[in-house]
């Protein structure tokens, strides 16, 4: 079987079409590119027992957005030790070992969400099926480069681009099956109707057939958050189901099939391949362009200084980007949700999600592209100052819907980040073609490989800081909001004073849109403004890569290989 899917079995006869190449890379990106989409699991996850809402034993949002990071993380390790694999045995043994992975990642994390151990949920999406990520990211890579020598950029951003629309193509997919699998829980009555009792842990409870149960309470402010709307009123814990688990289940088989798929349509070109009439373009840097025709051996690499350049470049755009990303779903309802409520629910949300993809996809081939006519080094100064300007224009708007809920801030905050998405996939798709570039092509698929490290620890750092802000802005607004209510009405709402206030946040009891609806009259709701101290942290961000990419020169000749 090894031999079967060895290097060695793929090399390409005489007259093989490259443009083939690009249905197999685009197969495989497309597949593991759903890790993109991985928000749309939020709103579910963190109602695996309430179901219409979070129960006080539910998993938390900053809880399972470390499974993304822990897939981000665990995609740039296994890249950076199997791209000196993938130059041994090719790209098709280990596009097959990625589909395994990946697809064997969503069926342990499946078994996970129904057992409620969340640690299999980690060791599943995360680790294994992160490891799969890695290993189908940089399966083509290298291969598409030495295909298109003449056309750098626009290969990797053929295959790139598809790992940016992967979540086009799951989010229908995803939010079909929850719909499909989706069992609302028990329905015991309004809340008038029920006597209603908090525990010392903050749980609130009913009397059902002789026994004290937890239940959930559905308010007007909550029923747009339901994955499926429902009555307001008090709804039976552990019942019904959410269909996350199923849904794993299903998509980890889908994709197991397309990707074992297109692993086979691999194919390298043959020693001293080059494209009919093409000729090598002149060495050096010119017309803000920077190429060699020199090689840089892997090991050699990582001893210039500018692979940790193109590292910082590479790891401070990831992080601007991918901490959005993994909460963009609800970075959209809490900014807009409550302010324009007729227009912003979860499914309105959720396209957003699918525009975040698709500009992601369409910027990774149109900027990959571009960059062979500007060069990369240009490209990547329009990302960072024009990022810088977005990221920090955001707070302003997030501050004036606060104050005026009108659409045109809705229209403005989409456009921006729809144009930032751009840039983000656009950086992914070029730093490839900036490695061979700056490294050449005989060892740009493992040198790629191990400067997706600096995914991995974007992969941390964004989500952590994004999450653990928000956690903090959160909480500020939650004391500010109680600060303003009668302490009687707070004693009416939930059952318990306010020295309990702590314990009512950590069960759920408690949350700002509930506190809205007994607030005095006027008070301008804080939800907007959680996600202001994160924007203006990637703008910093933005602004080190931009001095990184300005000092970035051509190798010293000491590196090249002499043969």
């Amino acid at each position: 079987m090894a031999g079967f899917l060895s290097k060695e079995r793929i090399v390409a006869k005489e007259g093989f079409n490259r443009w083939l190449i690009a249905p197999a890379a685009l197969g495989i990106h497309l597949c593991i590119g759903s890790v993109y989409a991985w928000s749309l699991f939020n709103p579910a996850l963190i109602k695996r027992l309430g179901v219409v809402t979070s129960a006080a034993d539910d998993w938390t949002l900053k809880g399972v957005v470390w499974v993304f990071t822990v897939a981000i993380v665990f995609l740039g390790l296994a890249a950076a030790i199997a791209g000196h694999w993938l130059e041994k045995v090719g790209p098709r043994m280990v596009g097959v070992v990625a589909a395994c992975c990946w697809s064997g990642g969503f069926f342990i994390g499946g078994f996970g969400i129904v057992t409620g151990q969340l640690w299999l949920l980690y060791l599943g999406y995360g680790v294994l099926g992160g490891c799969g990520l890695g290993l189908g990211y940089v399966s083509p890579v290298g291969t598409l480069i030495r295909w298109f020598p003449d056309r750098r950029g626009m290969a990797t951003g053929i295959a790139i681009m598809g790992f940016g629309g992967g979540a086009m193509i799951a989010k229908p997919m995803i939010e079909g099956f929850l719909r499909y699998y989706h069992k609302l829980p028990d329905y015991l009555g309004s809340v008038d109707s029920l006597k209603l009792v908090t525990d010392e842990t903050g749980r609130r409870l009913t009397e059902v057939a002789g026994e004290m149960k937890e239940v959930v309470i559905i308010g007007a402010n909550d029923v747009a958050n339901m994955i499926i709307p429902g009555q307001e009123g008090v709804y039976l814990v552990g019942t019904g189901s959410i269909g996350v688990a199923q849904t794993f289940f299903t998509i980890g088989t889908i994709y197991f099939v397309v990707m074992l798929c297109a692993a086979f349509g691999y194919r390298v070109p043959p020693e001293g391949w080059k494209p009919e009439g093409w000729e090598p373009p002149e060495e050096g840097e010119h017309h803000g362009k920077m190429i060699t025709m020199h090689h840089v051996h892997i090991d050699k690499a990582l001893k210039t200084r500018q692979f940790y350049q193109l590292w910082v470049i590479l790891c401070f755009n990831v992080t601007a980007g991918i901490g959005v990303l993994a909460v963009a779903k609800t970075m959209m309802t809490d900014i807009f949700g409550r302010t324009l409520p007729d227009l912003v629910d979860l499914r309105f949300a959720a396209t957003y999600v699918l525009m975040i993809s698709a500009f992601n996809m369409v910027g990774r081939f149109f900027w990959a592209s571009i960059s062979d006519y500007l060069g990369r080094k240009t490209t990547y100064y329009i990302f960072f100052v024009l990022g810088i300007m977005l990221y920090c224009s955001i707070p302003y708007t997030a501050a004036q819907v606060s104050v005026d809920p009108s659409v045109i801030w809705l229209v403005y905050f989409y456009a921006a980040t729809l144009l930032i998405f751009t840039m983000y996939g656009g950086g992914f798709a070029t730093i490839p073609a900036y490695l061979a570039d700056v490294f050449g092509t005989r060892f740009v698929g493992g040198i790629h490989g191990r400067l997706l490290t600096a995914w991995a620890s974007a992969g941390v750092f964004g989500p952590v800081a994004i999450t653990s802000l928000r956690e903090i802005s959160v909480k500020n607004a939650i004391d500010d909001l109680v600060s303003k209510i009668d302490p009687s009405q707070f004693q009416v709402k939930f059952g318990a004073g306010v020295e309990q206030l702590q314990i009512l946040i950590d069960a759920n009891t408690v949350t700002i849109a509930k506190l809205m609806e007994i607030v005095p009259v006027g008070t301008i709701d804080p939800t907007p403004n959680l996600y202001n101290t994160t924007m203006y942290l990637m703008a910093v961000m933005l602004f080190i890569a931009l001095l990184a990419n300005a000092f970035m020169h051509p190798v010293d000749a000491k590196h090249y290989m002499k043969t």
